[in-house]
């Protein structure tokens, strides 16, 4: 599934992710897309695509641990974010096996209170996925326990039938776009 559907996302989103990289290389320059150090399945490190949103140089750390005023994402940056459009590429993730479409959002490789709170519950089992229950039930307002509950929770109910429906759901939580930076 991750192969097809991601595939198929990705030729349909071939022209609007091109619109959006020339978008951000008018505002900000190069690069456009960044590879950002993640640790994924059985806490193996990989390198995640994604669009970028803040400062050239900024360091790879979560968001909520850099200095606002000297790493802030431009007003195109704050767009991408709130609509999860700079997540768009790592559909070449799941081409690579790397990620799945449906999983545990991947960890930064500084984050090892994270990692080790994953790892306890038996959450780096699965591969990370682009989108996952901490996506659409809550995203960014959820607390490091709580996101950690339901990677654990999606790992002990996974199914087909939960991922096809993570994915539905996960277009109405990125309309809402309640929850993202």
């Amino acid at each position: 599934m991750d192969i097809v559907l991601g595939g198929l996302l990705l030729a349909v989103l071939a022209i609007p992710m091109l619109v959006v990289g020339l978008a951000i290389l008018a505002e900000s320059g190069r690069p456009v897309l960044l590879r950002q150090r993640r640790i994924g399945r059985g806490g193996v490190e990989y390198l995640m695509w994604k669009f970028r949103t803040l400062p050239q140089g900024t360091p790879q750390m979560a968001k909520a641990e850099l200095d606002p005023t000297r790493y802030d994402a431009s007003p195109l940056g704050r767009l991408l974010r709130r609509y999860s459009i700079d997540e768009v590429p790592q559909l070449l993730n799941v081409l690579a096996g790397e990620m799945s479409l449906v999983g545990p959002r991947p960890a930064l490789y500084t984050q090892t209170d994270l990692v080790s709170m994953r790892g306890s519950l038996g959450a780096l089992a699965v591969k990370p996925g682009v989108t996952g229950l901490a996506q659409i039930g809550g995203r960014e307002n959820l607390t490091l326990a709580q996101k950690v509950a339901l990677d654990a929770h999606y790992v002990r109910t996974l199914s087909l039938g939960h991922d096809v429906s993570i994915l539905f759901r996960t277009i109405a939580a990125i309309l809402r776009a309640r929850g993202s930076f």
